[in-house]
């Protein structure tokens, strides 16, 4: 067993930070789960399963990115639906299967929502919405319109 320097390290203070955090983190847990409840989309439990998860975060970085709302991003597909209209995508495509999206061990659901819900990278309108998560169901993101595969320059 090697000797290390436990001088610098303050255990009690160190204990109080990490419930300190714990905490935390379960309360603002909770509070995404309240602040989807308050959105009137049927069935938005199934936002917030251990397989498919949508966190506020996750959520934020969409509608930042991907709405056409918010001018932060302009060379991005953008939705061009309400709110809640977007979230009803996400909901519908978790009941989707998932395919590895090649080059990476994320996943993508493709959901073809029947109707124009914004336009993709290359400015096309589109129906299709791509939901992507980690392997642990995790949504990461998404976006109206198809991967766009990087190797081929945009026109």
């Amino acid at each position: 067993m090697t000797t290390t320097n436990h001088t610098l390290f303050d255990e009690e203070q160190w204990l109080k930070l990490i419930f300190f955090l714990g905490d935390t983190a379960k309360w603002i847990d909770e509070q995404q789960r309240l602040l989807f409840q308050l959105v009137p989309v049927n069935g938005s439990e199934k936002l917030h399963r251990k397989t498919f998860y949508l966190s506020a975060a996750a959520f934020a970085h969409i509608i930042e990115r991907h709405y056409y709302k918010i001018q932060r991003h302009p060379c991005t597909a953008k939705f061009t639906i309400p709110v809640i209209d977007i979230l009803t995508c996400l909901r519908d495509s978790s009941s989707l299967p998932s395919e590895i999206v090649t080059g990476t061990i994320n996943l993508q659901r493709i959901l073809d929502a029947n109707q124009i819900i914004g336009y993709d990278r290359l400015g096309q309108n589109t129906s299709v919405v791509t939901v992507i998560t980690d392997p642990g169901g995790n949504i990461i993101t998404a976006f109206p319109g198809l991967i766009v595969n990087p190797q081929i320059p945009l026109p």
